[in-house]
């Protein structure tokens, strides 16, 4: 996998033989440049403001400012940027916070350099890097949303139709599964599929089941 420009990367992490060592599994790819580091949250809200990368692997716990809040941070101020956590943590409840609040893939600190890489350039060309931690994580708790919201944050309006459809995908129903259960072609939904794409600007069905996620199309 590789992308067509210079991605600039920079890493968060009080652990500075963690830093190294993901500096280190990554000087050598393409298209890769390591803005910046940062040794904690404050150290990172400060260098953002100087310089902003295109992606930025964070912790989740940093002294100063943690991870949490720092995300919030982030999406006010900084919506383009990627963010990916890195953590020791692989509890379902923390993953599917940290992908509710705006972060756009989530690792364990025991990844393959190729996986953090894989990641990076996923997030960059398609918004967002699903591996098994993290559809594990968001359809664990989808299974427990049994219906659609009527009334929701989001300025996108979507007919009862398109909601269904959605709540069918977050299910992980397939096109001919879904064609089946509200009575239209395979055709026609995946017709339905690119339009709600492209009204909340996903690029991919990850993209589309992470807007209604965040904005609680689904309960």
């Amino acid at each position: 996998m590789a992308s067509e420009k210079i991605i600039r990367l920079a890493i968060a992490d009080d652990h500075k033989i963690f830093r190294d060592g993901i500096r280190m599994a990554l000087k050598d790819r393409d298209y890769i440049k390591i803005l910046w580091e940062a040794e904690d949250g404050k150290d990172m809200t400060h260098k953002l403001k100087m310089k902003e990368p295109d992606v930025l692997l964070m912790d989740i716990r940093m002294p100063e400012v943690d991870g949490i809040e720092a995300i919030k941070m982030i999406r006010h101020e900084y919506e383009s940027l990627k963010i990916i956590v890195l953590s020791m943590y692989d509890d379902q409840e923390i993953i599917t916070k940290m992908m509710e609040m705006g972060a756009n893939s989530y690792l364990t600190k025991t990844s393959e350099a190729d996986e953090i890489y894989n990641a990076i350039v996923t997030c960059m060309n398609e918004d967002f890097y699903f591996n098994d931690l993290v559809n594990s994580a968001v359809l664990l708790k989808l299974q427990h949303k049994k219906t659609v919201r009527r009334f929701y944050p989001s300025t996108i309006k979507f007919t009862e139709k398109e909601l269904r459809i959605i709540k069918l995908i977050s299910e992980d129903k397939t096109t001919e599964e879904i064609s089946q259960e509200v009575f239209l072609s395979p055709r026609t939904i995946e017709t339905i599929r690119q339009s709600m794409k492209q009204k909340v600007g996903a690029k991919t069905i990850a993209g589309l089941i992470m807007y209604a996620m965040r904005n609680k199309l689904l309960e």
